[in-house]
């Protein structure tokens, strides 16, 4: 029989500050169909791990912490969503994104992969998931899209990212930090 290894699900990710949070709650719709995620656990996903040996934390903050780019800025710029005829997530943008953004992104899976974890391999696609949806026609979404697609939500200076675990629950997900990596 086959010892049982405790895991925890893990990912990592950019904390957005509060202030930026909180205007991003605000936009909810009230749309039926649509779960706003609650302004606390907003925030953009560097990489998903899925479930992680917890023998194997310790050492994958070590090479996090490893990771080295220059702090740098990042607007939150626009709404739109995944699913095509069927949204399935709204998000919001981070505008044209950023060249050390990509650096991270690519410096983190460096580090996973050091540690031989799972990357993520779906393409990196730079959003903050604002909503999932779930039998929302299009037509209903569009006045909030029109309405937000060009708009500017905040600015913010990104000086760190956090690994964090994820426990699944009835009304979604529930975040704690694990770590957090500041940048030089």
């Amino acid at each position: 029989m086959a010892a049982y290894l405790p895991t925890k699900r893990l990912f990592i990710g950019l904390e957005i500050p509060e202030s930026c949070r909180e205007t991003l709650a605000s936009l909810d719709p009230q749309i039926k169909g649509l779960r706003w995620v609650a302004a606390e656990q907003l925030h953009l996903t560097m990489s998903f791990l899925g479930n992680v040996a917890v023998s194997s934390i310790e050492s994958l903050k070590q090479a996090l912490a490893q990771v080295s780019v220059p702090p740098f800025f990042l607007p939150i710029v626009g709404v739109g969503t995944f699913g095509g005829a069927r949204p399935s997530v709204v998000w919001a943008g981070i505008g044209k994104g950023h060249p050390h953004l990509f650096a991270l992104h690519r410096r983190i899976q460096d580090a996973v992969l050091r540690e031989n974890l799972e990357q993520d391999l779906k393409p990196f696609l730079p959003h903050i998931t604002l909503s999932r949806a779930r039998d929302v026609a299009p037509s209903a979404l569009k006045p909030f899209l029109r309405e937000y697609a060009e708009a500017e939500f905040g600015l913010w200076k990104v000086n760190s990212f956090t690994l964090f675990s994820s426990l699944l629950g009835s009304e979604g997900s529930a975040y704690t930090i694990e770590h957090v990596t500041e940048l030089p």
